[in-house]
Order: C-alpha cells, then sequence, then structure tokens
C-alpha cells in the first residue's frame, strides 16, 4: 500500500480511456488514509463524482473499509478487536459522508477463518454487516477470504444476513477460489437474489494472512458463468480474456482464469 497515493493521485490526473464511468476504489485503514485520499482529490480538483468532459470519462470515488469477522483474524490483519476496528471506522465513515464520497465496507473471513477454522457464526456476520450499514456504508462485501465457503454454509449465511433485515441491495459477495468452489457459492448467492460479485482479472489476488489462499475468483470465469444462465454484465469476455493473459504476462504468473484461456483458444482458431 506504499504506493497507494501516487497511484490514485496518477489514476484521478490522467485516467485511462473509457466508454463508461470508472469507480476508483481507495483502501482507507484509518482516518488518516481518508484524509490523504481527500488531499489527493482537492489537490487533483477532482471530486468524488465528477461529471466527466469530451476528453475525460465521469469517474466516482469510493473508500473501502474492513472489519473482520473472526477476532483472530482481526487481530492478525488490524492489530486490534473486532469491536476496536469498528470504533476506528466509525469516523471514517462519517468524514467520508461530508465529503460525499462512497463508503463500502467488508466483512472478511465470513466463511472460514484461517486461524479459528471453517465454522464461523452467520449472526456473527450478520451483526457486523448490519452496523456497518447503521455506520452509513453504501455496500458491504461479505467476504470468503480463505475460499472455505461451500454451498451450504453460503446459503446459512445469506439467510442468517436476510433474518437480520439486510437487503441484498446493500450486499456483495466476495469469493476466493482456494477449494474451487467460488462459482458454485456464486450461483448460490445468485439464486438468492444478490447481483454484486467481486472477482479479479486472471485470477489476481490472495491474503497475506490466510497462508495457501488463492487469488480471488477470475472475472473471466465470474463472466463466462453469469452469461451462461442467460444474465448480462455489459461486460466482453473476449477483451477482459485479452486483458487477464496480458497481466498475467506482465507480473510473469500463471493465468488462472480457466474461461479467459478456453476464450482465447477459441479466438486463435
Amino acid at each position: 500500500m506504499a504506493s497507494t497515493a501516487e497511484i490514485c493521485e496518477s489514476l484521478l490526473t490522467s485516467p485511462p480511456q473509457s466508454q463508461s464511468t470508472i469507480a476508483y476504489n481507495y483502501l482507507v485503514p484509518n482516518i488518516k488514509g481518508l484524509e490523504s485520499l481527500v488531499k489527493i482529490m482537492d489537490a487533483t480538483g477532482v471530486s468524488a463524482d465528477s461529471p466527466g468532459s469530451e476528453t475525460k470519462p465521469a469517474t466516482t470515488t469510493e473508500v473501502s473499509l474492513f472489519a473482520a469477522a473472526t477476532e483472530s483474524f482481526s487481530k492478525a490483519n488490524t492489530n486490534c478487536t473486532i469491536a476496536e476496528s469498528l470504533e476506528r471506522i466509525k469516523p471514517i465513515v462519517a468524514v467520508a459522508k461530508t465529503k460525499n464520497i462512497r463508503v463500502r465496507g467488508y466483512v472478511s473471513v465470513a466463511l472460514g477463518c484461517p486461524y479459528e477454522g471453517p465454522e464461523v457464526s452467520p449472526s456473527k456476520v450478520a451483526d457486523i454487516t448490519a452496523t456497518l450499514l447503521e455506520m452509513g456504508a453504501d455496500e458491504v462485501s461479505v467476504a470468503d477470504t480463505t475460499g472455505m465457503g461451500t454451498a451450504p454454509r453460503t446459503m446459512e449465511l445469506l439467510q442468517a444476513l436476510k433474518a437480520a433485515g439486510i437487503a441484498n441491495t446493500d450486499l456483495a459477495l466476495h469469493f476466493h477460489d482456494t477449494y474451487g468452489q467460488a462459482l458454485v457459492n456464486t450461483i448460490v448467492g445468485l439464486e438468492h437474489g444478490v447481483r454484486i460479485f467481486d472477482s479479479s482479472v486472471g485470477g489476481l489476488g490472495g491474503c497475506p494472512y490466510s497462508k495457501g489462499a488463492t487469488g480471488n475468483v477470475s472475472t473471466e470465469d465470474l463472466v463466462h458463468t453469469i452469461h451462461s444462465l442467460g444474465m448480462h454484465t455489459g461486460v466482453s469476455l473476449e477483451e477482459m480474456s485479452r486483458i487477464g493473459s496480458w497481466i498475467s504476462e506482465e507480473l510473469g504468473r500463471v493465468n488462472d482464469s480457466r474461461a479467459g484461456k478456453a476464450t482465447l483458444g477459441r479466438l486463435a482458431e
């Protein structure tokens, strides 16, 4: 995260070409992180919701805040208890709202913890999610950080969230594919009514506090699955597959997207 501010400033002053609105997500670990973002936005003359022009596309800027569903992961990830992390988050949300900055909360290890195992309390996840929304978060992404989630436990978690009065429109789901269950769990989420899912091109990602955890479900695999169900994303699988191949080569890593590699193979015929 050392170069986050520099990257953000570069993106806001010289955004890439796009026909659609670009949303920039800024990870804020504490109030100083938010102050850094506000400083960059003031210096570049970019508001949280810039309308765009003939030369620049419209952009939106949002902050991401992290809480964890287990005490062990919270202490390892943020060096504080769950309660302390929520207290730290409260003033960040308050300041963000005064600046008209969209807030996205995350609840990590919602379906399995590297320290406490797979049996994470669904009601605890629901309580934390509700707390973030009550603070003013616009959306909460419930994350299977370890990839331990299974279809039955994903459904159990979604039912607990519903019982807590949390609307599907306030939720996103974030599945890592460590055990190859991310797409299965995605379909469970779709059947439950959730329509926002996190992914990473080429399956990039991981977690330094979860040994063996792979990246997020790949965007290419997710798009292919959703399209195969007759649903629409507005995302070109072909273009996304090219991007996944390119970034994997740039980083010197294996492209983890099966749909991306299959799509590129078909295009090369």
